[in-house]
């Protein structure tokens, strides 16, 4: 399934039907009194949240979306029948902004949370309603109200518990792959990760997270060079950061951290504070093993704590899951989250 995380739609509620004006017609009852109904309300624009959705790929072609009209009243006190919902469920985590100027009209971050985006149009009162004392026979009914119309920008930002980061080849679909049972796709070369992949990390006795591996990531990715901001969303609702540095890859590997962390700092300021620890890969190269005990130094000088890991081996790669989930279950516990 291809991975679409932003799309566009115009999006219209139903206008309410319009009030009946009508008069009772019975035999022997030459004086009939007013019997118009109600128009029936139109109809609503409501998302709701899917867990089991992981894409907006369903609306990437379906880019006018309208809720059904009400129908106007009838004679006999008759109302109209309301206008049915347009209910559209979208991937949990996205969020909805106005087109044009940028505002959150909702933040869906919980499966099954639903909102009323666009209310639809209220229906007409028929002539019924206007019977008094001194107007006997009102012959007038009010319209329907015009439903709401809006041009939305929906926007997936992945619900994680922990993201990884790191440059291109550093390990990030490699690590996923063998603590969890997601497959992405693994290569030698820049970008092999086009979409960002999820996985759920199971650890201790009935202990999970839910790790996301974050692609695209090069130095001016806040701006748009390499994947740039069309994944670094993505990191925004993560608890906690893993670093993946590859000693083995071109250049001073701290000052490589370095460059990440004042990428996320561009992006949003608020991930530079966000709790982190730096996973060091390829600990089965001998020459990375010898380094390992400088990187432990460098880091710690930094207030950062390092785990050391083999994809390949295997090695370490069950103390990072307990001290990752250790720390998410920690992090969850703060803000009294249970999930």
């Amino acid at each position: 399934m291809k991975f679409v995380d932003e799309v566009e739609i115009d999006l219209a509620s139903g206008k309410g039907g319009a009030g009946c004006v009508s008069f009772r017609r019975e035999k022997f009852v030459p004086l009939g009194g007013p019997d118009g109904g109600d128009g029936g309300d139109g109809g609503s624009v409501i998302l709701v949240a899917d867990d089991q959705l992981g894409s907006l790929l369903d609306f990437r072609h379906r880019k006018v979306m309208r809720a059904e009209n009400g129908r106007p009243g009838m004679g006999s006190d008759r109302h109209g029948k309301r206008g049915r919902d347009l209910v559209l469920r979208v991937p949990t985590g996205t969020v909805v902004r106005r087109a044009d100027t940028g505002e959150v009209l909702a933040d869906l971050v919980a499966s099954g949370q639903w909102v009323v985006l666009l209310p639809g149009g209220r229906g007409g009162r028929g002539n019924a309603r206007f019977a008094t004392p001194t107007n006997r026979a009102p012959r007038h009914a009010q319209p329907g109200l015009p439903g709401e119309q809006a041009r939305v920008r929906l926007e997936l930002k992945l619900m994680a518990d922990v993201g990884l980061l790191g440059f291109p080849n550093a390990g990030k679909s490699t690590l996923i792959s063998r603590i969890s049972a997601a497959r992405p796709k693994i290569a030698d070369y820049p970008f092999t990760t086009l979409v960002p992949n999820l996985g759920v990390v199971r650890w201790g006795e009935d202990g999970s997270f839910v790790v996301a591996d974050i692609p695209g990531l090069v130095e001016g990715a806040h701006t748009g060079v390499g994947l740039g901001i069309q994944f670094l969303k993505h990191v925004e609702r993560t608890r906690l950061l893993l670093h993946l540095v590859d000693p083995t890859a071109a250049g001073d590997p701290v000052a490589r951290y370095e460059v990440l962390r004042r990428e996320l700092a561009a992006f949003d300021p608020a991930l530079a504070g966000r709790p982190e620890r730096v996973v060091v890969t390829k600990i089965d190269v001998t020459e990375v093993r010898d380094a390992l005990p400088g990187l432990r130094a460098a880091f710690a000088a930094r207030g950062v704590a390092v785990s050391a890991v083999s994809a390949v081996t295997g090695e370490g790669l069950r103390d990072l899951v307990r001290e990752t989930g250790a720390a998410v279950a920690a992090l969850r516990e703060e803000v009294g989250d249970d999930g």
